[in-house]
């Protein structure tokens, strides 16, 4: 497929507020990740050059013209090491300098990227067969050695330290280069979603380079394979990447690209307008026909693969009562959140996995807002005149700090509950739900996820098995579908999850808010449309 036609025309998306139906009939992709996926031969890339954004040298070539695009986030990255985070933001900035063996186009299906060939090999490996001539911003050629260490960086924390990704290559067991270039990856099991897996994560890096510098030094520097290089790093206010000329595909049109953040919705939206910045991240609903009616600006918006939630801590009071758990959902009106705070950018849901994912059960519904249903589960609870504390993020998500203070406000309405809200710096928050243990973790909180996978089996395992990334929950038959659902494939395997699924709704470990819709502001001279796994490629954009 051609990037032209991975491309959804930007007319379909949303021009006024309250047209959130549009971008709900944009199609969610499942993704693969089943053992149908063994092979698959390199593609091309398109030449994307216009009259515009070249220049003619004396000696007759072309070469690429001056093209800078400024894009603003809600929260700076956290470093640049790639396999050192777990933020969306960061991910955003490091995408543009690194590369993984697989990749996804806009529609959520698999690519090939540094590797041209993928396959299922003896016993439970895989493998890649590199790309040649790929080179590294430093001018090194990519090798079989360095994609092998890059996974072993990740799953193995002997090899440099304890990565955050570890679950993102969940069932990987170690890599090692098998000469000709060629990478074997060995699973501890039949890992079903292997390619799902590599296609959604893991960038690789320079094993010489990492293991010249130290930790920190890899976290302020860059040298990847990608479109983009690294000009500058100004920690907390500024990353400037500029156009990489050897890159293996067309080099990017874009010739400068500059990252900074805003925390305020609203300082965001006026950069935007003022020409101070070219895209920037969740305009909130109120805002969408500022931009829109501006003449040098539109909105671009498509349902996302987040879901946002409020996780309550299993082994501390009162949230230890599934009683108590069950009530804080029947407590809150998610349906007038939905309308009324995102202006019907989103959708309710009812289970850890989102419509669109393998393992969805369509059979779960809704918490309906029941606040009587909610006083008397938690009087049954034993947990009556209880006083909790919810933590959230503020600008890091569609409206994340009034959705926090709505479903405060909707519990302290009840009689025998009071609500507060705690506003938090997303860095900090993260960083304590990082902590490596439940008890570090607070004991209730806002928090988004992003699956691009769409595998709902990953997002239980991070966010709920009782050894996963984010959990606030142990339970021993949710643990079972999990574990079953690791040796099984195809229809077995989605039944499985779907069981897990409809269990989740039943035990309430969240307080299930809604999928986040991700809503940009963008410079109409610019060419590029939202894709539903919140990824801003660069690389895709162009001059109108």
């Amino acid at each position: 497929m051609s990037d032209s036609d991975s491309h959804i025309n930007r007319r379909s998306y949303l021009k006024l507020a309250g047209s959130a139906a549009a971008a709900a009939s944009l199609a969610g992709c499942t993704g693969g990740g089943g053992d149908e996926e063994t092979t698959t031969t390199e593609s091309g890339g398109e030449e994307t050059e216009t009259e515009e954004s070249t220049t003619t040298t004396e000696s007759g070539g072309e070469t690429m013209g001056d093209f800078e695009v400024t894009i603003t986030q809600g929260q700076m990255p956290s470093g640049l090491d790639p396999q050192d985070h777990r933020e969306t933001p960061t991910d955003i900035v490091v995408l543009h300098a690194y590369e993984g063996l697989l990749t996804r186009d806009a529609t959520g299906a698999v690519q090939t990227a540094l590797a041209t060939n993928y396959e299922r090999a003896e016993g439970n490996s895989v493998e890649f067969e590199l790309r040649e001539g790929v080179t590294f911003h430093n001018g090194d050629e990519l090798t079989a050695e360095d994609a092998a260490y890059s996974i072993n960086r990740v799953v193995d924390p002997e090899v440099s330290f304890a990565s955050p990704q570890s679950d993102q290559l969940a069932g990987v067991a170690g890599a090692e280069a098998s000469g000709d270039g060629v990478v074997t990856v060995n699973n501890s099991s039949l890992n079903p979603i292997v390619f799902s897996e590599f296609a959604t994560y893991l960038d690789v890096m320079q094993q010489s380079w990492v293991e010249e510098r130290s930790k920190a030094e890899v976290g302020q520097q860059m040298n990847g394979t990608g479109p983009f290089q690294l000009e500058s790093y100004t920690e907390d206010e500024e990353v400037v990447l500029t156009r990489y000329e050897d890159y293996w595909q067309e080099p990017a049109e874009v010739s400068t690209l500059t990252f900074r953040a805003a925390a305020e919705a609203s300082t965001r939206v006026n950069q935007l307008l003022a020409g101070e910045t070219d895209v920037v991240v969740n305009v909130p609903p109120q805002e969408v026909q500022r931009v829109n009616n501006n003449d040098s600006t539109r909105v671009a918006a498509a349902p996302s693969t987040r879901i946002i939630y409020n996780a309550m801590r299993y082994d501390v009071e009162p949230f230890d009562s599934v009683e108590f758990r069950q009530a804080m959902n029947y407590a809150i009106d998610l349906e007038s959140i939905v309308q009324n705070i995102l202006g019907g950018f989103g959708a309710t849901t009812n289970q850890p996995t989102l419509p669109e994912f393998v393992g969805h059960d369509d059979s779960v519904e809704d918490y309906p807002y029941d606040p009587e249903e909610a006083e008397a589960l938690v009087e049954a609870s034993g947990y009556a005149g209880a006083e909790i504390e919810l933590n959230t993020p503020v600008g890091r998500y569609l409206k994340d700090l009034e959705i926090a203070q709505a479903v405060a406000g909707y519990i302290d309405e009840l009689p025998n509950v009071s609500a507060t809200v705690r506003e938090r710096d997303f860095g900090s928050l993260v960083d304590e739900l990082l902590a490596g243990s439940i008890e570090a973790r607070p004991h209730w909180f806002l928090i988004g996820w992003g699956e691009a996978t769409f595998d709902g089996g990953l997002v239980m395992a991070a966010l709920l098995a009782s050894d996963g990334t984010l959990t606030t929950w142990q339970d021993e038959q949710f643990d079972s579908y999990l574990e079953d659902a690791g040796n099984q494939t195809g229809e077995e395997r989605e039944a499985t999850l779907q069981e897990a699924n409809a269990y989740a709704h039943e035990q309430a470990p969240w307080i299930f808010l809604n999928q986040q819709y991700s809503v940009y502001g963008v410079n109409d001279a610019i060419e590029w449309e939202a894709r539903s796994d919140e990824r801003i490629d660069a690389y895709a954009m162009s001059q109108k």
